[in-house]
């Protein structure tokens, strides 16, 4: 649904991007944007129980990467991540930041130390759905649509099944809307899904690579894939795999 434009929008203060070349650092702020983030759904959410309909849309959104390149420079590839192929400006939006603190700060090490220049963060501007802000610690649940004296997604972003697809993997998504690359093979409505409907933190898988056929991925094209004969795919691998940290065991 898209927003009337007579809407009001409200949403946490506006946030420049930052620069880095600290891993550390920057994955200390992408875990600061998204507590913020969610804790701004959590508490907004629970007002309207109590207060009803808010007059206007409550929003929050996704904290990204962003990896801007000018050279063609080669770099080390024995890895077939942690680098990207071409030039241009690579985003992906994160998702619980906290779990994958050691995976993060990994392959953005490896990205700033082979390409000589810092990565930026700060929020995208991908709403997160109300629903993921319930996840944990806030003793709330998202009742069903109907149940509330008004429709939840008339003030809130809900999952969008839509969203939910492998079109980076599959090749079918090679630019966002405003000219950037996608940094990382999954949207963030694919990894948050998975990791919502998941109890425990799936068996940590490699490194995604250069032919897929043997790494083993949560996507279920991939998964498809691994069942092919060895052989390059025509899609622009992408630097990070942030489902399933290798860092985690």
């Amino acid at each position: 649904m898209q927003d009337d434009p007579q809407t009001a929008i409200l949403a946490p203060a506006e946030r420049q991007h930052l620069r880095f070349t600290d891993a550390a650092a920057a994955v200390t702020l992408l875990e600061e944007l998204y507590l913020e983030a969610t804790e701004f759904l959590a508490r907004h959410f629970a007002e309207t129980l109590t207060k009803g309909h808010p007059g206007r849309r409550i929003r929050a959104f996704y904290p990204e990467i962003r990896l801007t390149v000018v050279s063609f420079d080669k770099v080390d590839s024995r890895l077939s991540f942690g680098h990207v192929a071409a030039p241009g400006t690579y985003a992906t939006t994160v998702t619980r930041p906290d779990l994958f603190r050691n995976y993060l700060i990994q392959q953005i090490t490896l990205l700033v130390e082979n390409h000589g220049v810092p990565v930026e963060i700060g929020p995208s501007d991908t709403p997160i759905p109300v629903h993921f802000a319930m996840g944990s610690g806030t003793g709330m649940t998202v009742p069903q649509d109907g149940v509330m004296t008004f429709s939840l997604r008339d003030v809130f972003d809900v999952p969008d099944l839509a969203t939910t697809n492998d079109d980076i993997v599959n090749g079918l998504l090679t630019r966002y809307p405003d000219g950037s690359a996608p940094l990382a093979p999954l949207p963030p409505s694919a990894s948050t899904t998975a990791w919502h409907g998941c109890r425990t933190i799936p068996r940590p898988t490699r490194h995604i690579s250069r032919t897929m056929s043997s790494s083993p991925t949560t996507s279920s094209t991939s998964t498809r894939l691994r069942s092919m004969p060895a052989r390059r795919l025509p899609i622009r691998r992408a630097a990070m795999w942030p489902l399933s940290p290798p860092a985690i065991r």
